[in-house]
């Protein structure tokens, strides 16, 4: 039995999907509906999530790694599929095992220091301090994907206190550092990358802001074979919250 918890959906080859910074393996549910005619897809519950053990002292990428490596074994899967950070997961997965397919979208890989990081200090304060609202719109507000300001912390409060998915989404803004402190350390050129041999398929929105972007194009020129598919009306939640449907679709092509 895997070390994580895994929602499995579906009939046909194995694809594992990892989910995103603050994304519990349920935001992918359309996702995996949409799949499920022609793969199994099994989603993971990411560390400090559900019945999923907690992140630990000893977090690092190698943990998420070695449960990714888990449960592509014991589902005999030889596909991944990861957003945000969950795609920075899949392609070190893709370092680490010889695998059929990787799919990523917009993953969380900082070249040349592309990944804003500065925000970091200020947003563990915040949750220090109780102010759950004000740290997650000072997040996403730096990493350019909400406006910011105080209608906005109003807007936040009220669907963390509220609202069952703003609930679900305050539980793991404390697993952000981590996660945050492992792109920002795994920061390069890019060149690593370029040892991920199975065939890769990049995709993204023309919405997300231009860092993520700019991100996809070096990993097109560094892995071989690579494709990249930018939708325009695509944002940054795709997968999980805008087009889920659409994204199945291009992973199923």
């Amino acid at each position: 039995m895997a070390s994580v918890d895994v929602l499995t959906t579906g009939s046909g080859p194995g694809l594992v999907v990892i989910p995103g910074t603050t994304r519990r393996a349920r935001h992918y549910q359309a996702l995996a509906d949409a799949l499920a005619d022609t793969y199994t897809v099994h989603v993971i519950e990411r560390r400090g999530r559900g019945k999923s053990p907690g992140q630990g002292d000893g977090y690092g990428l190698d943990v998420e790694i070695a449960d990714t490596l888990e449960v592509l074994e014991e589902t005999k899967s030889r596909q991944v599929f990861g957003h945000s950070y969950g795609g920075l997961v899949a392609l070190h997965a893709a370092l680490w095992t010889a695998l059929d397919r990787v799919i990523v979208y917009e993953p969380a890989t900082s070249i040349d220091g592309s990944l804003p990081y500065s925000w970091l200090p200020h947003y563990e304060k915040l949750l220090a301090d109780g102010h759950d609202a004000r740290a997650m719109v000072h997040f996403l507000h730096a990493l350019d994907l909400m406006p910011g300001g105080p209608a906005m912390v109003g807007v936040a409060w009220a669907m963390q206190h509220l609202t069952a998915e703003g609930r679900a989404t305050r539980q793991v803004l404390r697993t952000v550092p981590a996660e945050f402190h492992v792109a920002h350390e795994l920061d390069s050129n890019g060149g690593r990358y370029s040892a991920v041999t199975a065939p890769t398929l990049l995709l993204g929105g023309g919405r997300s802001p231009a860092y993520i972007q700019s991100v996809l194009h070096v990993l097109l020129e560094t892995i071989p074979g690579s494709r990249l598919v930018v939708t325009p009306e695509f944002d940054h939640n795709a997968p999980d919250l805008g087009a889920p449907k659409a994204v199945a679709d291009l992973i199923r092509a």
